[in-house]
């Protein structure tokens, strides 16, 4: 994910080593992508989702194209899956 995104929410399955991200673009448009950490390894978090280049033009519609995409997502989503937390 680019740098100058800025994230909106971020949801992580229990043990914070996996999350999505649900970020605004400069441009605008919204995205999300999977994540993952491993704590033994300092260099952070990484993309293993590679979703991060799709563009939405709403929050709700990157949300439920996570929810599609990301099967762990929907159990895991404040709210019971809607966006109005975001």
């Amino acid at each position: 994910m680019d740098h100058k995104n800025r994230v909106l929410k971020s949801i992580n399955l229990p043990g914070d080593n996996i999350c999505i991200d649900i970020f605004i673009r400069p441009n605008n448009t919204y995205g999300f992508d999977q994540f993952r950490r491993d704590p033994e390894d300092g260099r952070g978090w990484f993309s293993i989702g590679h979703h991060g280049s799709v563009e939405f033009s709403s929050v709700p519609k990157a949300v439920a194209e996570a929810m599609k995409a990301i099967s762990w997502l929907e159990n895991t989503f404040p709210e019971s899956g809607s966006s109005k937390k975001i």
